[in-house]
């Protein structure tokens, strides 16, 4: 388990550092005035719908393997409990 999360950790971190270098590559002379999006060329028009979505995608996931990581948890300790639970009554029974 501690494995997957290191995984996990690893990937989103070159993702973002991923994402960093290609943003920061190259600075952009500014803008004197606003132009619609229709008249910039194909390589300055970023949609935003698929990064968006990406983002809410990743986001569900961690929040969904980390509910997932307590459930295992939780279940571990559970059966913990039952063991001590049983191993007592055994010890009351036997004094």
């Amino acid at each position: 388990m501690n494995g997957v999360m290191r995984a996990a950790t690893a990937v989103i971190l070159v993702l973002v550092m991923a994402a960093a270098g290609v943003h920061g590559a190259q600075p952009q002379p500014p803008q004197e005035e606003f132009v619609p999006i229709d008249e910039l060329p194909p390589g300055d028009q970023m949609p935003a719908a698929p990064l968006l979505i990406a983002a809410y995608a990743i986001v569900w996931a961690v929040v969904f393997g980390y509910l997932w990581s307590i459930w295992r948890r939780l279940s571990t300790v559970e059966r913990e409990m039952q063991e001590l639970a049983r191993r007592a009554d055994a010890g009351e029974q036997d004094s």
